[in-house]
């Protein structure tokens, strides 16, 4: 599905099922990973994650788009657009659109694990865990300000 053709679906889903016209823009936007769709609150525009397509084919689309024309409709009515507000779970029922979309396989959606680095004084055997490598010969302990040293195997009497 191209971009045009979502518009178009956008366009014709705001007026089957609010009655009102969509005037901005709806598109995929590549970036987005952990939502289905997004409702820019300055621009007015919809932006919907094509993974999500994809993956869970048109119904699941048709339901983010919903789910999103009802932040946009009220928003733009001056109304309640907030997930927690009255008047979105009313248009929400009313129209089915879904609160929640389906989630994707982990691969797509789930972040890289990050390597964990190892220390461990040289003095007193305190061993310490980053996210960040360290510079040994600036950074000392800090309980006795003894010099630390990595350490390649974590199970290598580390004790934090």
């Amino acid at each position: 599905m191209t971009n045009e053709e979502l518009q178009l679906l956008t366009e014709e889903l705001s007026t089957k099922f609010f009655h009102k016209s969509f005037n901005h823009i709806a598109f995929f936007n590549p970036r987005l990973r952990t939502t289905g769709g997004r409702y820019m609150l300055t621009s007015h525009n919809i932006e919907v994650n094509r993974y999500y397509f994809e993956e869970h084919g048109l119904d699941e689309l048709v339901g983010i788009i919903k789910h999103e024309l009802c932040h946009y409709h009220l928003h733009i009515e001056g109304k309640g657009y907030k997930h927690g507000d009255k008047d979105f779970r009313l248009l929400m029922k009313k129209v089915g659109a879904p609160r929640h979309c389906t989630p994707l396989k982990e691969s797509k959606s789930k972040k890289p694990q990050l390597k964990i680095y190892y220390y461990k004084c040289t003095k007193c055997a305190l061993g310490y865990q980053r996210r960040r490598r360290v510079n040994t010969k600036r950074y000392v302990c800090g309980k006795c300000r003894g010099t630390l040293e990595e350490v390649i195997n974590k199970n290598e009497s580390f004790s934090s």
